[in-house]
């Protein structure tokens, strides 16, 4: 897999992973990455074999079972061999997260665990829910959700019971792509960057904490 690099070398690292549907190159991937890096984070990308044979071939495939893609994601965290923040869009952060709630050599690279849009559950499926392995994960956790998201809305989610220990950064009336209506006087680009200032403090609190543990 091909790792793409932006911001400073020397910055703490953001291993950024994209959702099921969209490469790494994706608007969002592209804002948020872009954001991070200006402020001094250094971001990596990836796409996972299916996304890239989706990209090189033109054909849409879906994503493989969980278990290969924490497999795929173990083997570029093996590869960057050094402290790290992972997490990522939709189902890029729960693969985030199950890592981390799992017995893996490279899981000591791992010092925090962000998630923007996680997804708690399946499209019009509220009762699948993805929130078991939850408690497993001994690392800080920061989720970005937007009030509205259709795959775990603000009132959704609150009566999950999830550890008091994970970080929240609520977008008022933000979607699952953190786009809000017109009428909530917000708009996607505040949003993002709100989604940004609360990643970049949550990247350099979790990396400065890594150095003296």
């Amino acid at each position: 897999m091909n790792l793409i690099f932006d911001g400073p070398t020397d910055g703490p690292v953001f291993l950024f992973t994209h959702g099921a549907g969209a490469p790494l190159n994706s608007n969002f991937m592209e804002a948020v990455t872009q954001g991070l890096a200006s402020k001094g984070i250094r971001v990596i990308r990836f796409n996972f074999p299916y996304m890239q044979q989706r990209v090189d071939t033109g054909t849409r495939r879906p994503p493989e079972r969980a278990p290969k893609l924490i497999a795929q994601l173990a083997s570029v965290i093996k590869s960057i061999d050094q402290p790290m923040v992972i997490g990522g869009k939709s189902m890029g952060g729960r693969m985030a997260t199950l890592i981390a709630s799992e017995s893996w050599e490279v899981n000591h690279h791992i010092k925090a665990i962000a998630c923007l849009g996680f997804p708690f559950h399946p499209a019009a499926k509220p009762q699948q829910l993805r929130t078991a392995h939850f408690p497993l994960i001994k690392q800080p956790v920061l989720i970005i959700q937007g009030d509205r998201d259709k795959l775990g809305s603000r009132p959704e989610v609150e009566s999950y019971q999830l550890p008091s220990s994970i970080k929240w950064h609520w977008l008022a009336d933000g979607d699952h792509d953190f786009k809000p209506r017109v009428k909530s006087g917000f708009n996607q680009q505040q949003h993002i960057a709100s989604a940004i200032d609360a990643l970049a403090e949550f990247i350099f609190i979790s990396h400065e904490n890594s150095l003296t543990t």
